[in-house]
């Protein structure tokens, strides 16, 4: 269990190198589900493209949505999006850099997809099977004999070679090769297209909005650890809620139970002894609490931090009372302790 915990609290101080692992080996499952994916070309020339274009399209949107739901900021950012003004302003430069940031670790999964799915070229050939120039890379005096129709139906047999039987007027081999060029260089294309946008907006584009940038980065990283804190206080809120909750229960149950009791002098006696190291322990408890001791008030804080933020601004001249930051007058004068040290 030690082993497992240390894990998990070093995945989350590296949410980061986490999240692009998480995203790297998305990219490998993808390559791998295209080698592993049987493709089977329908070969008709109303359904070829429509085939096509479903192959290549369908897998990196879902893809995409995956690596956007594994992602935890999911939520931190519609919820930054949709939460009411209050008393702290929304900056629309930190909700894009979370969406931006979020979408392109979200994109390499689809991108390795669809840069496979082109340079394996079955798709591309599928798809344009009924486009190649019969005219120069088969029979061209043949070709224009044939009706629109026929030639579409004897061209979209081209990915099917157990069906195809238009060898005399354009050989498979010739039209499969030429296809598959085309994709291969689409492919390659593809890939260095999106390796180049990939160097802008990672290496460039923050050497001309450099204080933008640090700026949105800043209040991003903020509003994460925000969250956490937030999440983590509220559980230790909890679980000393629960606890002077169950210890009242129990105390209670133990004096209605002594109540009953024949000899009740003998009963109480030993519960006297012990009452002291339960005092403590709930006043200990309930130190934890915070004076937030009722479930309305904690309704009431829950809902005061979603719709009224305070502001980010520290060394406020009032205290945080009711829904928000107002209150009463100055705070309390802080008390200093000087510590002297002298060598003997």
């Amino acid at each position: 269990m030690d082993k497992f915990r240390m894990i998990f609290q070093f995945l989350q101080s590296n949410q980061e190198s986490f999240m692009n692992g998480i995203c790297g080996i998305m990219a490998l499952a993808s390559a791998q589900m295209y080698s592993a994916f049987d493709f089977n070309c329908p070969c008709l020339p109303g359904y070829n493209a429509a085939y096509s274009a479903g192959i290549l399209l369908a897998p990196p949107l879902v893809l995409f949505l995956l690596g956007l739901v594994m992602n935890n900021n999911v939520s931190m950012l519609a919820e930054e999006w949709k939460r009411p003004r209050g008393h702290r302003a929304k900056d629309p430069a930190v909700l894009r850099y979370m969406f931006c940031s979020m979408a392109q670790r979200a994109l390499i999964a689809p991108v390795v997809w669809v840069a496979v799915t082109l340079l394996d070229g079955k798709c591309f050939l599928c798809a344009f099977c009924t486009a190649v120039p019969v005219t120069v890379l088969g029979n061209g005096s043949l070709a224009p004999g044939l009706p629109p129709p026929e030639l579409a139906r004897l061209l979209a047999r081209v990915p099917c070679p157990d069906i195809y039987d238009g060898d005399w007027l354009l050989a498979r081999e010739v039209a499969v090769r030429y296809l598959r060029c085309i994709s291969q260089a689409l492919g390659w294309s593809f890939v260095l297209l999106t390796t180049l946008l990939a160097f802008v907006v990672r290496s460039v584009r923050p050497c001309f909005t450099q204080a933008a940038f640090l700026k949105s980065k800043y209040w991003s990283h903020y509003i994460d650890i925000e969250r956490k804190l937030f999440d983590e206080t509220c559980t230790e809120h909890a679980k000393a809620f629960a606890k002077v909750c169950i210890q009242q229960f129990f105390e209670a149950m133990n004096h209605d139970l002594e109540l009953g009791h024949a000899h009740e002098a003998l009963a109480r006696a030993p519960a006297s002894s012990a009452a002291p190291a339960t005092t403590d322990g709930a006043e200990e408890e309930r130190e934890k609490l915070r004076g937030i001791t009722d479930q309305g008030a904690v309704n009431r804080l829950l809902t005061s931090w979603h719709k009224c933020k305070p502001p980010l601004r520290l060394g406020q001249e009032e205290p945080l009372m009711g829904n928000g930051w107002a209150g009463g007058g100055p705070r309390p004068p802080r008390k200093e302790v000087a510590t002297y040290f002298s060598r003997v």
